[in-house]
């Protein structure tokens, strides 16, 4: 197994990576085993980093009944930095698992366990992206650079999480939400039982979303060792992903009502389609649902973007009327 952990797939690309993705076909080659190696293959995860920080600003524009042209700037700059941030989080977490990516069907091929990249480049790659992430943040609010920098301790801690819970999914569902509260603090510059609530419906949704798609890896983790939900619930998992879906809602649900609770009641009405649309989409997903599909369960991973993106044109619409 460890021969085959270093055979890099046909051109260096990436097993998982969707065909024909824009790393692949017109990346420049210096740098397209980097870029692989932050997944920008694979722009699932910057949307569900970035996702929560335009829930976040959408939720902090309908309390405050208040928007300008910085908002516009907290959009794109979140945009930016969870770009950033996914490939400095995905960076370490290559480096921390490149023994235990060399041992799974599913991540072999990556940078470094196929040998396209060392480890010194990685964290060398790592530092370059963190440093223009934080360029960013600083150009935010005092309380979301501050949050900015806590966020830091999730993102190192993550990677260790599977080797001693059971539960690494709150783990990445606490720093893949963090911009909720990012976002949040970057228009107001504050911190509040809005954003405390909608930060743990992210969670909630993480634990969902991830769940799937640790199923992918559920044979390979038991041979060595790795632990994740998927493991945990087993058979149980359908039963499980129905509690994180309700539980994602419920919350959501709660944000958005504590958000826009002085707004009329057309506004409020509209603002809490935006739970419940989510809501049926992750039902849908729960009803293609099925442990032995490789495929699928990357699919139904996969569409937690247009999921995430759901409740927003509920809030937009919430803030005209």
């Amino acid at each position: 197994m460890t021969d085959n952990a270093q055979m890099p797939e046909p051109n260096g690309t990436v097993a998982d990576a969707p065909p024909d993705n824009w790393v692949d076909r017109f990346a420049p080659k210096p740098i397209r085993a980097y870029l692989r190696l932050s997944r920008a293959d694979r722009p699932i995860g910057t949307w569900l980093l970035y996702l929560p920080c335009l829930w976040g600003l959408a939720l902090a524009v309908l309390a405050t009944d208040s928007y300008s042209l910085r908002d516009l700037w907290i959009i794109v700059g979140a945009a930016i930095g969870a770009f950033l941030m996914r490939g400095a989080g995905c960076t370490w977490n290559d480096i921390t698992d490149r023994e235990i990516d060399g041992s799974v069907a599913r991540t072999r091929s990556r940078p470094i366990p196929s040998g396209q990249v060392s480890v010194r480049g990685a964290v060398l790659w790592m530092f370059v992206q963190t440093l223009l992430a934080f360029l960013i943040l600083v150009t935010f609010p005092p309380t979301a650079i501050i949050l900015g920098v806590i966020a830091l301790v999730p993102v190192a801690i993550y990677p260790f999480a599977k080797r001693f819970t059971w539960w690494p999914q709150v783990f990445l569902g606490i720093a893949f939400n963090w911009g909720a509260l990012l976002a949040w603090a970057a228009h107001t510059n504050s911190i509040g039982p809005v954003p405390i609530v909608l930060y743990l419906a992210g969670i909630a949704w993480t634990l969902f979303y991830d769940t799937i798609y640790a199923h992918q890896d559920a044979e390979d983790d038991a041979l060595i060792g790795v632990k994740s939900t998927a493991r945990l619930f087993g058979e149980d998992s359908r039963k499980w992903l129905r509690l994180f879906l309700t539980v994602t809602v419920i919350l959501l649900g709660l944000a958005v009502l504590l958000a826009v609770h002085e707004r009329s009641i057309l506004s409020v009405v509209i603002a809490i389609g935006g739970p419940w649309a989510l809501g049926w989409h992750l039902t849908w997903q729960l009803t293609k649902f099925n442990p032995d599909d490789q495929d699928g369960l990357l699919r139904i991973f996969r569409s937690n973007r247009d999921a995430g993106l759901i409740p927003l044109p509920f809030f937009a619409i919430a803030l005209l009327v």
